[in-house]
């Protein structure tokens, strides 16, 4: 049995800043989000157009680092 993927997607403003993201902790702003997710899982990154991209991560990942985050 595979582990679940979650996709989280990433909006960013025309300046290069995090304006709205997926799977964020309550009380954390978009852009630390995305800054910790980009430390810690930066090859699950994919670009997209229109200012846009998403994380391929798995649940497990996503749990530690949302608890890592906030604590």
């Amino acid at each position: 049995m595979s582990e679940a993927t979650v996709i989280i997607h990433v909006r960013f403003a025309p300046d290069g800043s995090v304006t709205e993201i997926g799977e964020r902790p309550e009380g954390v702003t978009a852009q630390l989000w995305f800054n910790r997710l980009s430390d810690d899982a930066q090859f699950n990154y994919q670009s997209l157009s229109g200012g846009r991209g998403v994380f391929r991560l798995p649940r497990d990942l996503v749990d530690s680092l949302k608890a890592k985050t906030v604590h």
